[in-house]
């Protein structure tokens, strides 16, 4: 493997954070160019070989390995991992289990998407910003029926359109 200095620190870069724009600036890249940069990186055979064998020599029993962790961030992704949530009442204090919320596994997905860059497509980049307008609104009623939203999250829509909006040139 002939790596230059600045990708051996890419890819190093690049297997703590799991970031390749981040990885590039950190190994020295402009930042203007970084995240083309860190793309293309990702695509080079030495720069791969270099990441999957380093992959090789960090995994141990007592680290949690790639498949292990994309299988967790996958089970928060589907809600299935449950957080105990501890609720007190007055008299009385109580777990429960709940799933994770909406942005929390939007997260997750997110993370799971980095590790592909290659697999990146339209479909589930729409899904993502589905689930982020999902949670937005959950948030804003939830917000609603406590009463804590600030006059700067209403919204008023004003029509200065007049008459029914169609022109009939």
């Amino acid at each position: 493997m002939k790596l230059t200095l600045k990708q051996k620190k890419f890819a190093d870069e690049y297997l703590i954070s799991g970031n390749a724009t981040d990885a590039a600036i950190k190994a020295g890249y402009a930042k203007r160019s970084a995240r083309s940069i860190g793309q293309e990186n990702l695509t080079k055979p030495d720069i791969k070989n270099y990441i999957a064998e380093r992959r090789k020599e960090i995994e141990s029993h007592k680290i949690m390995d790639a498949k292990e962790a994309m299988q967790l961030l996958a089970s928060i992704a589907r809600g299935e991992t449950k957080e105990t949530v501890i609720i007190s009442t007055g008299t009385d204090v109580f777990e429960k289990k709940k799933e994770a919320d909406l942005k929390t596994r939007i997260s997750a997905i997110k993370e799971i998407l980095k590790r592909y860059p290659d697999k990146n497509d339209e479909e589930i980049t729409a899904q993502i910003r589905k689930l982020k307008a999902d949670a937005d609104v959950a948030e804003w009623k939830a917000k609603e029926l406590r009463g804590d939203n600030n006059s700067k999250d209403k919204v008023t829509l004003i029509d200065d359109i007049g008459g029914d909006g169609i022109d009939d040139d």
